[in-house]
């Protein structure tokens, strides 16, 4: 965790210190007038006696309101507009700087926000109505949006096909991208080294489910898919470099689609948070972002909302160099403010972040809005609190608290292995939590019971569904070399449309885990049963056709066709045939001039002695 940043507060004294004897010091009054015009009797515990406004001619609105978080700050820049020493100790004689709070002082407990979400939080479905794996995810790949992606994959297709390329090609149906969708999802479960080796049928490590599904060059062809209509890319490229180019055109009709999903069939419980994830990709675009933190260092950057009770994604967006974000705050800020909306989730929600994010404006204005935030923060941010008085440093004992609060906001430091900066609107400073931590007593160590800030134990019980969310992507998650950006966000949006599908299944029936969940999605999407067909007892070694023959005798003459193994690995020839043995489950070549059938078999029983 990012360490304590340092706030100050200040006060003035009596009214009599204040009065100006001389017009030196009235000087200092000028320059100062915003200390005590920010200085509130009735909220600050150090000084009872009632302030003098200062008596130059200054009036309240030619002046900004200061946060007693940067007083410190504005008392140095008041210092050096003044270089005598004697001046300097007079100003130092009428302003106090208010020290850190300890444990041991009582913070107020901060305003309740009443929770008034817009609809019942949780499943936006009925619970009488039988939900499916497949039926789940279709909420969020919706045929509607998978015809509109074999429109424009069939439109790719055509256009290459125009320009000269030379590949097979046939327009891809809404049935045929599912099923491909799900052998997507089956290589995220069964992984293998490269694409290839799933239609491999030569040795031990061989698998025959994809082949059954579909070949693989149909495949390695269907994986061009397309979000975006080719001429609408068009237009959109014709507009590069200028404000009207959209860097996220080609995911945006999917990106939609999920998104609108996402916030429709499920309403979040109280407590949110806000994230940051990378998609890994090496690809040189404008959206591709490089982190030093994270263990993904090079990909695109997902901003998403999510729920802490279970990880469910209530939103997201994808980070641009040129996002137009309402606000026009910085990115931290309006990243956030671009996931929470009021009219969309209601009020009184709790939202936690980590210190990319919290800041004092932030927090400030989420609570106008009727949101309470809570985060840990970077100490050298604009506007945190960095006074010294009091504060904890490197020989502080474990569990020490230090804490000063500003109207809602409150910032806590608290020393646990080091230093943990947190702030809050919605939690007081100290309300007698406690925690369990190792320490070395005497060369030995030894369990001790320490304080905890309250702000510290919610963030930890809460972040943690970070990590949660963070597996339930992963543990299935498809990560295929591409040679297109959008086809890598296309995969993480089938993460985020199956995962979601699970966590809405685990709400309204519960009886599923993750890996069940999948392999029934798998099996329904490719049209075929979960179970195994049953092994054929007869081993006997005779010729079968590959495939189940039909009245159509043209189709028979070339359907199921496939390289003699024979052939292959014997002869270094690739000829296809549409005959296998039954026991050993390869293709082998039965003709009058070409029997390698019984030559491959001669070999087989000859090892086999």
């Amino acid at each position: 965790m990012p360490r304590c940043a340092r706030e100050t507060q200040t006060s003035l004294d009596s009214e009599e210190e204040l009065s100006p004897s001389s017009e030196e010091e009235g000087e200092y009054d000028d320059e100062c007038l915003h200390f005590e015009e920010r200085f509130d009797p009735a909220e600050d515990t150090i000084s009872d006696e009632k302030v003098v406004p200062s008596r130059a001619p200054h009036t309240r609105t030619t002046h900004k309101p200061t946060s007693v978080f940067n007083a410190v700050e504005n008392l140095n820049e008041c210092e050096d507009h003044d270089k005598t020493p004697s001046k300097r100790k007079k100003y130092h004689s009428k302003v106090k700087i208010v020290s850190w709070k300890a444990e041991t002082d009582v913070d107020k407990d901060p305003q309740t926000l009443r929770f008034l979400p817009t609809r019942e939080p949780g499943p936006q479905l009925s619970d009488a109505d039988s939900h499916s794996p497949m039926s789940l995810f279709k909420l969020f790949f919706t045929e509607s949006a998978v015809e509109n992606l074999c429109h424009n994959t069939n439109a790719q297709a055509a256009r290459a096909i125009a320009k000269g390329r030379k590949y097979k090609w046939t327009d891809i149906s809404v049935d045929e991208l599912y099923s491909y969708i799900g052998l997507i999802f089956y290589m995220a479960a069964v992984k293998m080294s490269s694409i290839a080796d799933y239609w491999r049928q030569d040795t031990i490590f061989s698998v025959p489910f994809p082949a059954t599904v579909m070949s693989r060059d149909r495949y390695r062809t269907i994986s061009n898919v397309h979000m975006s209509h080719p001429d609408a890319d068009k237009e959109n490229d014709k507009k590069r470099g200028t404000a009207e180019y959209d860097h996220v055109f080609r995911i945006k009709p999917l990106m939609d689609t999920i998104r609108l999903a996402c916030k429709a069939f499920y309403h979040p419980r109280r407590n949110l948070i806000v994230n940051e994830r990378l998609v890994a990709c090496r690809a040189n675009t404008e959206v591709t972002r490089h982190s030093k933190t994270k263990m993904t260092k090079l990909g695109f950057k997902f901003f998403d909302l999510s729920d802490s009770s279970n990880g469910y994604i209530v939103d997201f967006s994808v980070y641009t160099s040129n996002n137009s974000f309402p606000a026009g705050r910085g990115l931290s800020y309006d990243a956030v403010m671009s996931l929470l909306d009021r009219k969309v989730l209601g009020s009184g929600y709790h939202v936690y972040m980590d210190d990319f994010y919290t800041s004092p404006k932030l927090f400030t204005d989420l609570f106008a809005l009727k949101f309470g935030a809570c985060g840990i923060y970077r100490d050298h941010r604009k506007d945190f609190p960095k006074t010294a008085a009091n504060s904890l440093s490197s020989d502080s004992t474990m569990g020490s608290i230090r804490w000063i609060r500003d109207g809602p906001l409150v910032c806590v430091k608290w020393m646990d292995t080091q230093v943990v900066s947190v702030c809050s609107t919605i939690h007081a400073a100290y309300t007698g939590d406690r925690v369990k931590r190792k320490a070395k007593v005497q060369d030995r160590w030894k369990t001790k019971i320490l304080p905890c800030p309250a702000p510290v134990s919610a963030y930890n019980h809460h972040m943690g569904s970070v990590d949660l969310s963070n597996q339930l992507l992963q543990f299935y998650t498809i990560q295929h070399k591409a040679m297109k950006w959008y086809r890598k966000v296309f995969l993480h949006f089938l993460d985020i449309a199956s995962t979601n599908a699970f966590l809405l299944h685990k709400e309204l029936i519960g009886n599923m885990t993750r890996k069940e969940f999948m392999e029934e999605l798998i099996a329904e999407l490719c049209g075929v049963s979960k179970k195994a067909e049953p092994k054929q007892s007869n081993t006997e070694h005779v010729p079968i056709p590959g495939a189940e023959l039909t009245s159509d005798l043209i189709r028979n003459a070339t359907v199921g066709r496939r390289n003699c193994i024979h052939c292959k690995t014997v002869h270094g020839k690739r000829l296809q045939t549409p005959w296998k043995c039954q026991a050993c489950d390869v293709y082998l070549c039965l003709q009058l001039k070409r029997n390698c059938f019984q030559e491959w078999h001669k070999g087989v029983f000859k090892s086999g002695s």
